[in-house]
């Protein structure tokens, strides 16, 4: 008899989680753990950044775009009255406008 590998149980596993959660999950959780997983996306380059005191790679008119797409989902969020959208854009603001800041002061370094 073929044993079951450890990668197909963990992936089984995950497919249940992921479409279990998702059919029972409350929309507003839904959206808190999608606003929560896309707003610390952009921590790890934060931290490096920071660490480094280099920002030679990143793009400034990328952030500035991205900063501005994100206060309009703020503001939609806003008009709608959806906490979950106004608070993780507002927090993916705040990270941004961190990193844009970074960006500004090490290149002035450089």
């Amino acid at each position: 008899m073929k044993m079951i590998s450890s990668r197909f149980i963990w992936s089984l596993f995950f497919f249940w989680l992921y479409f279990g959660l998702l059919v029972r999950m409350d929309e507003n959780l839904l959206g808190i753990i999608a606003g929560i997983l896309t707003s610390v996306a952009m921590m790890p380059q934060l931290i490096k950044v920071i660490k480094e005191k280099n920002a030679e790679d990143i793009s400034v008119l990328m952030l500035i775009v991205l900063i501005s797409g994100l206060s309009l989902w703020i503001w939609y969020g806003i008009l709608k009255d959806e906490l979950p959208i106004i608070l993780s854009n507002g927090f993916s603001v705040l990270v941004n406008l961190t990193l844009l800041t970074c960006c500004l002061i090490f290149k002035k370094r450089n």
